[in-house]
């Protein structure tokens, strides 16, 4: 079997489809001029090193075979943009606006964001490794073939947003909202911490240990309306 149809399992007659976790292989990287980013830019080959893009836009941009490491994102407007085969490295901002946009094998690693608008984003085959991202908004996103590695996220919004091999390994989830979600092979034995705040009957589809089924007890209780004395 290959890709996605390769089956992972952490317990006895328990399955999921594992995630096709990006590949990326930088070809040899051209310095950035340091120029602002334009809307509807096409960047392609280009390494940015601790660029300050705070305040910029550049809707609908499109980064290929690029690496942003330790770049200031404060207010940053990426909507629509489209990031496919690149890195992003210690990137770090509150408010950058990634709306819609379009996240295609991608690593994100040891990012400190606040506030990030990624509702009605596309992302497929993305690693985000390490770092704390608060207050995410995943709002009608689709994530699909995404793996959250020890990172945290707090008052993470998944509402309405599709999951499809999605894991959480060794990640704390504060206050998680998964109102309206849909889910399949999402898997959340990993996680270090699991906390739902909201949408804990959407998580069909999702698989959970049996620890986590007791810390999650007293929400699944409140959900049917059964009080614990």
């Amino acid at each position: 079997m290959k890709g996605g149809d390769r089956v992972a399992g952490r317990g006895k007659g328990t399955t999921v489809r594992a995630v096709r976790r990006p590949e990326v292989r930088l070809p040899e990287l051209r310095p950035h001029d340091g120029g602002a980013l334009e809307s509807e830019g096409d960047y392609d080959g280009l390494e940015f090193t601790e660029a300050d893009w705070a305040g910029q836009a550049a809707h609908g941009a499109r980064f290929l075979d690029c690496a942003m490491r330790r770049c200031a994102l404060d207010e940053t407007v990426l909507s629509r943009a489209r990031i496919i085969d690149s890195v992003l490295s210690g990137v770090r901002g509150v408010g950058t606006d990634l709306s819609q946009a379009s996240l295609r094998d991608v690593e994100v690693t040891d990012a400190r964001l606040g506030g990030t608008q990624l509702h009605g984003a596309v992302l497929e085959r993305v690693v985000v490794r390490g770092g704390k991202i608060d207050f995410p908004n995943l709002r009608q996103a689709k994530l699909r073939d995404v793996a959250f590695e020890g990172c945290v996220l707090v008052e993470a919004d998944f509402s309405g947003a599709e999951l499809e091999r999605v894991t959480f390994d060794d990640c704390t989830l504060a206050r998680v909202d998964f109102s309206e979600a849909r889910m399949r092979d999402v898997d959340l034995r990993g996680a270090a911490t699991v906390d739902i705040a909201r949408g804990i009957d959407r998580l069909s589809g999702a698989v959970i240990s049996a620890a986590q089924l007791l810390d999650l007890a007293p929400v699944f209780a409140a959900q049917i309306g059964v009080r614990v004395e």
